[in-house]
């Protein structure tokens, strides 16, 4: 059910990219103001455009909330071209989603009672930065509550694609690849390592600031999301939500090597430094 779920997310996703496709034919630039070309405004509008309803003035004025302080920009860009063929592939498209959205909730109902017994368990996974409800219910659901299926967290990494690869020869360290495992877990824990490392004041965010210096984007994306499934396993495993070690852990780990690199750096500047431990 979870794997269903995905197929229909992703189709949605599809079928949203083809509504602006669609409408960029049309030389209308909705997606341009709004942030969701599918949002309640947004999608009132296009309704209004499919039955050929009304001017741009008119149909910026469907516009809610903070919306509508943009009234003469969203006028502008619902200004364009829009044809028969353009209402009858926006009508189709939107009835398309909607028929998705009711597949994709009813999906949700189903696999809320068939977790109930892991309620517990998916409700403290949510407390994990990032992770939100859906991606908790793919990790039980992929990974289990089982303790015995993984003796580690090393085990679970290297059945979910996340462990560092091992590529040695002659006792020369080749690649740290990752291989390709469990696609539907990796691809849950990256979306939500994305996620988790907008959050500053944590542990993630730091680890992703750490690495992407030297490592690049997706490297480091990689390596949150091993931290992630990490941190599900001891959730899972010791039956306790996640605890928070904060954005300066590194600092607090590495307080002489970090003390040392920029005492070295300001005296390379020319500067004479001379460190003072504060009492507090």
């Amino acid at each position: 059910m979870v794997r269903y779920r995905k197929r229909l997310i992703e189709e949605r996703a599809r079928e949203a990219n083809r509504v602006q496709k669609v409408l960029e034919t049309a030389n209308i630039k909705l997606g341009g103001v709004v942030t969701d070309v599918l949002g309640v405004s947004a999608r009132g509008m296009l309704k209004a455009l499919i039955a050929g309803a009304g001017t741009p003035e008119e149909l910026a004025e469907l516009a809610h909330r903070s919306l509508r302080r943009k009234r003469p920009v969203l006028a502008d860009a619902l200004t364009g071209r829009i044809t028969a063929h353009h209402r009858f592939m926006l009508d189709q498209l939107l009835h398309h989603i909607e028929f998705l959205d009711a597949a994709i909730a009813t999906c949700d109902g189903r696999i809320a009672a068939c977790t109930a017994a892991d309620a517990e368990a998916v409700a403290r996974l949510d407390t994990i930065p990032g992770v939100a409800r859906r991606t908790a219910e793919t990790i039980v659901a992929e990974l289990g509550c089982d303790r015995t299926r993984f003796p580690t967290a090393g085990h679970a990494a290297s059945w979910a694609g996340l462990g560092p690869g091992n590529h040695e020869s002659a006792g020369k360290r080749l690649s740290g690849r990752t291989r390709f495992a469990n696609r539907i877990l990796r691809q849950a824990l990256v979306e939500s390592a994305r996620g988790a490392v907008f959050k500053h004041d944590s542990y993630l965010a730091a680890q992703y600031r750490r690495l992407v210096k030297r490592r690049g984007d997706k490297k480091a994306i990689v390596a949150v999301a091993h931290s992630l499934l990490v941190i599900a396993y001891h959730v899972l495993r010791d039956g306790q939500s996640y605890r928070e070690l904060g954005s300066d852990y590194f600092d607090h780990r590495n307080a002489q090597r970090l003390t040392r690199y920029h005492t070295q750096r300001l005296a390379a500047l020319g500067y004479e430094v001379t460190l003072t431990k504060s009492v507090a």
